[in-house]
């Protein structure tokens, strides 16, 4: 096959770690940096160009969009979809992902557990958003973060009110959560590929840190997860509908709980943590299901 592989830092572990697996396998993959994508939309015809060139002859694409050029890179990717070139996880999946709100929604409605969110545009119902989620201590998220960024924890309700206002007074959108103690600062990241969990860990905030991701200092380490933990990753996978993807959950006195889906998850912690070549199972998943003007959105926006 011939992969187009939209990223811009192609140095990045999980990235290398992609194009090794694919050319192992003896396919080929052009890194292409997302942001110098731009595009002819003409009845038809559609084309992507880059570096002056129109990009044709691809199989497959596997998207790798930052969350800060989500929008460009949904466009770019939409445009490959349209051209009929199969994408590892559909433009409108990677949207629903995207947005916190949005995904909260749609797995709420299809039952997926969840911790007590709460939302709401006016400042001045800081106090009855703080008493729908629980009450604090409450964790107040910026719908846009990542990384843990844009993640606070409030340990009263005076401050988790100062902090709500703060926020919309700067006319940023945030979640208010219940924060679930007994988790006790872990979380449990599983991927899923293609309907079945193929790897899971374990991660573990840095002392202190209430937030367990990798980025923020936090450690990871394989882990075995319960038959409810594992159907309740397949469910977010396909509410979201993500062929590939991580789910990050809480253990929750109640069942686990799923925090955020992530449709570009990072490969290095996972794998060394539970030495499975996930690389690998990506490029095996495309094989076996990349077909060209298979999109399942092809021309519906």
């Amino acid at each position: 096959m011939k992969i187009a592989m939209m990223a811009r830092n192609p140095s990045l572990y999980s990235h290398k770690r992609l194009i090794e697996a694919a050319e192992q396998r003896g396919h080929t993959v052009d890194v292409i940096n997302t942001l110098q994508c731009y595009m002819n939309i003409v009845s038809r015809r559609p084309e992507i160009y880059y570096n002056g060139k129109s990009l044709v002859g691809y199989d497959a694409v596997i998207p790798r969009i930052g969350a800060s050029v989500t929008f460009y890179g949904l466009a770019v990717l939409r445009q490959f979809e349209m051209m009929g070139v199969y994408p590892l996880n559909e433009s409108v999946a990677i949207g629903r992902s995207r947005d916190k709100l949005r995904s909260m929604q749609l797995l709420a409605r299809d039952g997926v557990g969840l911790p007590v969110t709460a939302f709401a545009h006016d400042a001045k119902q800081a106090g009855e958003v703080v008493a729908l989620a629980g009450g604090a201590p409450v964790v107040i998220k910026l719908l846009e973060g990542t990384q843990g960024i844009g993640v606070v924890l409030a340990d009263t309700e005076r401050s988790a009110k100062s902090v709500i206002e703060a926020f919309r007074g700067a006319n940023v959108n945030i979640l208010a959560q219940e924060f679930i103690k007994e988790a006790g600062g872990t979380d449990i990241r599983a991927i899923v590929i293609g309907g079945k969990v193929v790897a899971a860990m374990k991660r573990t905030g840095a002392e202190g840190e209430f937030r367990s991701n990798l980025h923020r200092g936090g450690s990871a380490e394989l882990i075995k997860i319960s038959p409810e933990e594992r159907s309740t990753a397949i469910r977010a996978a396909k509410s979201m509908g993500l062929a590939v993807c991580g789910v990050d959950m809480l253990r929750a006195n109640h069942g686990a709980v799923v925090m955020e889906v992530n449709s570009s998850p990072g490969l290095q912690g996972v794998e060394e943590a539970t030495g499975r070549d996930v690389a690998g199972m990506i490029i095996e998943y495309l094989e076996k299901n990349a077909k060209a003007n298979s999109t399942k959105t092809k021309g519906k926006g």
